[in-house]
């Protein structure tokens, strides 16, 4: 399961749990980078969703970084940004 939950402006608390485990995140999502990515086609607690959904299917939970910007995906997973687009 994965919950994800504003925190502030541009701020995201995400858990993630899988059996009895489950880690904590923050992710700092920006207005111009979701813009970018969705078009407001979701929202961001559904782009991140989806992007937590696309880090578990190449890493576990507990490699997924405890606190980033969501743009640092890309750097790590080339493929991010086409995938999230529907591409």
């Amino acid at each position: 399961m994965i919950e994800v939950k504003s925190s502030g402006e541009d701020i995201y608390e995400v858990v993630v749990e899988e059996g009895d485990s489950r880690s904590e995140h923050s992710v700092t999502l920006r207005r111009d980078y979701y813009d970018e990515l969705t078009g407001g086609k979701i929202s961001p607690e559904e782009l991140i969703r989806r992007s937590f959904e696309f880090l578990l299917q190449r890493e576990p939970k507990g490699s997924i970084l405890s606190s980033f910007d969501l743009p640092v995906i890309q750097r790590y997973f080339p493929e991010y940004e086409k995938k999230i687009r529907g591409g």
